[in-house]
């Protein structure tokens, strides 16, 4: 299937990777969410953690269709080979996802607090900037 894939977008011209493309909607999500949430705390900004947290779940929308992509990807360009940022990539895709809906559940929005929460937020650009190295190293080495 994934050769499949691969030959047809290379026949329309397409000879890039899938993945990279993608991951522009959820780590975009994950930057915006901490921007907008710490933005909430500001005197007459607590609007934005609404926005913050819509970023949250916008986020965690791409990341199925990102994941998939990073999948076929990774069998095309690697054949599947289990190396370390590989591995690496896929626990911080999990940690973020957990992470993300562990916030959609139990955030309230509507009423900022800096607490725990917001915590959760911290961890979220924590994760993605891990999984943006660790692709980076895959990429350019």
């Amino acid at each position: 299937m994934t050769e499949t894939i691969f030959e047809f977008l290379s026949k329309v011209g397409f000879t890039h990777p899938l993945h990279p493309a993608l991951t522009h909607i959820p780590m975009g999500m994950v930057m915006g969410a901490v921007v907008f949430r710490l933005a909430s705390f500001l005197p007459r900004l607590k609007i934005l953690a609404k926005t913050g947290y819509h970023c949250v779940i916008l986020g965690l929308l791409g990341i199925a269709p990102t994941a998939f992509a990073g999948y076929l990807d990774w069998q095309h360009r690697y054949q599947g080979e289990w190396e370390f940022f590989i591995i690496l990539k896929m626990v911080l895709a999990s940690l973020l996802t957990i992470a993300l809906i562990s916030i959609a559940i139990m955030d309230d929005p509507e009423n900022p607090k800096f607490d725990r929460k917001t915590g959760f937020y911290f961890l979220i650009v924590l994760l993605a900037i891990g999984l943006g190295f660790s692709g980076g190293e895959l990429q350019y080495g």
